[in-house]
Order: structure tokens, then sequence, then C-alpha cells
């Protein structure tokens, strides 16, 4: 699944970017808040003692506010601590502060990168205090889905010029009077203000105010079968139990998202990225060995997810049992 990267990908992958995370300068920000088994706290002045420590048995992983991240680093928390013998601390942080944590050693690793090509150049290749992981073995996918039960009553729907004959389908009461393209957090920038200005489609975006919210209003639309059009991503939990359809937006073709405000192109396909701060990736020893091996596939990380999200294991739990049923993938990843 993952693919060779290059330049020309990197660039590709810009606008993923911000389909992910609101505009850099402001999140920079923001606080950095840390979840550690003491309670919260504000990563811009406390992060974990361990982090960064030279021959520490503890590892300090950046973990995303999504369920798929989470499942990541569920797995890698679970092997460090019962195979290797490492403490694990976690902290939630946004992704463009997460890489200042990373290159200044508050963290040591990120293990789902959705492409941040302006934070690569400048920690990775100018500055090197970031280090590449690798593939995690997952491709990213940001697009517009509707429910199939609804495609398959309306199959032109899966063409987005078709979109403004369906708009009052898809109006609720907070899209004024147009139809509704449901986004989650205001915290992620997307392009969907400008994909709807640009392509001339007669729709507000609404913005459910998470991705939990999103997923309950999606969920309520779907037990009451009604039509819905809503900006969803790849992987994710939800699929396996409201399937939807992708809107088939105008081919995504190099730098057609070069301009957000003229951006009228689907968003790509992106391998995701493991990075490791630069001293723990030199002298992690068998923790950071570890990282570099992990590699799961999209299934294996939805199969922890739903664990987490729908069966409401702690992630640790769900984790255990992904471990018991999984060795013959896992071992692999284990230094030799």
């Amino acid at each position: 699944m993952a693919r060779t990267r290059t330049r020309t990908r990197t660039r590709t992958r810009t606008r993923i970017t911000a389909a992910r995370t609101r505009c850099a300068a402001l999140a920079a920000a923001v606080a950095l808040t840390a979840l550690t088994g003491c309670g919260a706290a504000d990563m811009t002045r406390q992060a974990s003692p361990y982090a960064d420590a030279k021959g520490s048995r503890t590892v300090t992983l950046s973990v995303q506010s999504w369920v798929g991240a989470q499942a990541n680093v569920a797995v890698a928390q679970y092997l460090l601590e019962h195979e290797l013998g490492y403490r694990v601390d976690t902290v939630q942080i946004d992704e463009v502060p997460a890489w200042d944590a990373l290159s200044q050693g508050r963290v040591d690793a990120i293990l789902e990168d959705w492409g941040h090509p302006e934070q690569e150049k400048r920690y990775v290749d100018d500055k090197a205090t970031i280090k590449r992981g690798g593939d995690l073995g997952v491709t990213g996918h940001i697009g517009w889905f509707v429910p199939t039960y609804f495609a398959e009553q309306h199959p032109d729907v899966t063409d987005w010029k078709n979109l403004n004959k369906y708009a009052n389908d898809f109006r609720t009461a907070e899209s004024g009077g147009k139809g509704q393209l449901l986004d989650g957090s205001p915290s992620y920038v997307t392009n969907d203000k400008a994909l709807v200005k640009n392509l001339g489609l007669d729709y507000q975006v609404v913005f459910a105010g998470s991705e939990a919210a999103q997923i309950t209003q999606i969920r309520q639309f779907a037990k009451e079968k009604k039509p819905f059009l809503s900006y969803w991503y790849n992987p994710q939990w939800l699929f396996e139990r409201v399937p939807m359809t992708e809107v088939k937006l105008p081919a995504h073709e190099e730098g057609c998202d070069a301009d957000p405000e003229k951006v009228a192109c689907a968003y790509p396909h992106t391998p995701l990225q493991k990075f490791l701060n630069a001293r723990f990736a030199d002298g992690g020893g068998d923790a950071a060995a570890f990282l570099k091996k992990f590699r799961w596939t999209t299934e294996m990380q939805n199969d922890v997810a739903l664990m987490i999200a729908e069966e409401k294991l702690a992630p640790q739990e769900a984790a255990a049992r992904w471990v018991k049923e999984n060795e013959a993938t896992w071992r692999a990843w284990l230094p030799s």
C-alpha cells in the first residue's frame, strides 16, 4: 500500500496538510496538551522528562486525536512495554505543533503523518533535527462521501457535476437553504469551501465540531436512512458500520491544489509516514529500531480502531487483543 517517496509526491501532498490541520501559523501558537499518567499539562511548558533522554528506557510518542492514530500508538506502546521492556509516555498534540515538539526532543516519534512538506523541509532537510522513520504502510485519502444506500438509488450522485441536482436532498436546518457538506472539526482546514465556490456548487460547508460529533451525525443520518454529503477519509473504521461511496471530484493533478483559493480538484492519496527525533533515531536503541520497522495495513489499523471506538475497549486492551491474534506480523518488527 505504501509507495516510494519522491520529491514530486511531496509537493503533491502540500494540500493534504491543510486538509488535516488549521493553518500552521495559528496552530503553532495553540497550547500543546499533554496526556500523561498525572493528568493534562501544557506541552509548551512541560513534556515527558524522559523524552530524548540519553540511555532512557522510556519512549514518548505523539498521538493525534483521530482513532486510527490512537490505534498505531496503542499497539506500538503495548509491544514496547511488554516485549522490549520500555516505559511509554504519550502526549496529544495538534499536527503542526507536534513537529516542533519532535524537533525539540519533547517527543520521540510521530507514527502517522499525513504530509507536511514545509515541516519536512525545515526540520528534516535543513535543520536535520528530525529523521524519516519510513512508511506506516497505510495510505490516507480525504474525499466527499454519500451513504451507499443513497448512491444505489441515485447512481449519478457520485459525479460532482450532478451534486446541484441533489442539493435539496442534502439540505439541513444548518445549511441555510443550500445543500449541506458536513465537515468535522473547525480546527481542520480543508479545501471544501474553495471547492464549493470554484465548482459552482449550491452547498454550504457545515462543521460538526469534532470527529466524534461528525460520526454521531453520520450514524444518526444512517439510522434514519437520510441522505447526506460528508467530508470523510480513509482509513476510518466508520466505513465498516456505515458504508459510504465516494463522490468523484475533478481528478487530482500535480499542482492543482497549490493555490488554496483556486483549488478545484480532488484530494490526493498520501502514503502515511513516521518521523523520529534525530537524536532518538540514532541513539534510541531497540525502541528506535522497532519503530522504524513498525508497519501494518489499513485493515489492521481499522481492526484496532474498531475495538477502541465501537467496542469501547481501552486502547491497551485493544492492543493486547490484536497482539495476541497477530504474532506473525509484529514479530518481524522486533529488533533482531
